[in-house]
């Protein structure tokens, strides 16, 4: 059996001895683990059953430590889609995934699972970080119409046949590409994507500012890792924290950048840092984007929340006799942080697996736009 061969095997035999410990109930493990052994044998690797899929997909939900949101893993919603792989096939089930996790607004975590990562033959993924982004528009000097971390991608789309409205806010196409296929371009169908107007409890104007966001944050360019096997294709999605929309996507200097328009259009006094005009409108625009979702009846967490569900969890996996994984930068939220109970302890950033992995090829072409095909296939093969 070759190296790699052995380095699969070892972690399948932890992760089945762990299902196992876990999930009274499911067998003997002797008997699968030779099972397993055969046919990683005879391939090099194996298939799991949908049952350990399940499980493998929310334990890795578990242990992923710049998640706050874990303390629902048992509820992660499964889709085995590992049969599909054509490009049209792919594309259709990503938008059925949007459509179920959608849930007319009342948003249910969920992950689509497609094949794996096999020896000798590689996978289909998606060029996109998320399901759902927003197009970013040169428009002369430095200024961008949209959002500029996607630029360098809207541009890439651009040279592959896409042509966006010239908005704020156009939904960009989803990038399948597949060994036999390449790369194709797949336009995600208006009634797919959920989107919610932003105005504010107060102020009558906020709504002029044409703002809006997604309903559904569904990442797209992780490798699943379960038992030694790679999912490079498994998007999956759960609900909004209002911050990660009203501290980061429209409020960072290099995304929409809308906190001088806010001050601005408050009265702020702007000619001193020392005014702290910047936090309070990141507190106006953070009560936006909450009082918008509610409004639409779209399900959305404030910070507080989440971090006292997160202290849940904490304690729940203290009880298993569990360590809890956590990143704490990535845990403590973006406002207020010192105003929540995640702020004053340490955490635990140890890697225990299933858990998700950042595909360095899938970041690239997400980020940078470096939609070259050619480089694309060699790369996946």
């Amino acid at each position: 059996m070759s190296e790699g061969a052995q380095d699969t095997l070892a972690e399948a035999e932890a992760f089945l001895r762990l299902w196992h410990d876990e999930q009274p109930g499911t067998g003997p493990v002797r008997s699968r683990l030779r099972e397993v052994s055969a046919q990683i044998e005879a391939t090099g690797t194996y298939r799991h059953t949908f049952a350990e899929l399940e499980y493998g997909a929310r334990v890795a939900w578990r242990n992923s430590a710049r998640c706050i949101g874990r303390l629902y893993w048992p509820s992660l919603l499964v889709r085995d889609c590992r049969e599909v792989t054509a490009a049209d096939g792919i594309a259709a089930e990503l938008v059925s995934h949007l459509r179920l996790a959608t849930n007319g607004g009342r948003i249910r975590p969920l992950i689509t699972v497609f094949a794996p990562q096999v020896p000798d033959q590689p996978a289909a993924r998606v060029w996109n970080e998320q399901l759902v982004r927003y197009a970013g528009y040169r428009t002369g000097g430095r200024h961008v119409l949209g959002d500029p971390r996607y630029v360098d991608f809207t541009d890439a789309v651009a040279r592959l046949g896409w042509h966006g409205a010239g908005g704020a806010f156009d939904v960009l196409p989803v990038v399948v590409e597949t060994p036999e296929e390449g790369p194709r371009l797949f336009e995600l169908p208006g009634d797919t994507v959920l989107e919610v107007p932003l105005a504010h409890p107060e102020y009558r104007w906020f709504a002029d500012l044409g703002l809006r966001w997604h309903a559904v944050p569904a990442i797209a360019n992780m490798d699943l890792s379960i038992g030694g096997i790679r999912y490079p294709l498994a998007p999956f999605s759960g609900w909004y924290m209002g911050t990660e929309i009203g501290a980061r996507n429209l409020a960072d200097a290099d995304r929409y950048d809308m906190l001088p328009a806010i001050a601005e259009r408050i009265g702020l006094h702007m000619s001193s840092e020392r005014t702290l005009w910047r936090d309070r409108a990141l507190v106006e625009l953070n009560r936006a984007v909450l009082h918008s979702f509610e409004r639409h009846r779209v399900w959305i967490s404030d910070h507080h929340t989440e971090s006292r569900r997160f202290m849940t969890h904490l304690e729940r996996e203290r009880r298993c006799g569990r360590v809890v994984p956590g990143d704490w930068a990535w845990i403590v939220p973006p406002i207020s942080g010192a105003a929540t109970p995640v702020f004053h302890r340490q955490y635990d950033d140890v890697d225990l697996r299933p858990n998700f992995y950042l595909d360095p090829l899938a970041a690239r072409l997400g980020r940078h736009g470096g939609l070259d095909a050619g480089c694309v296939r060699s790369a996946s093969g």
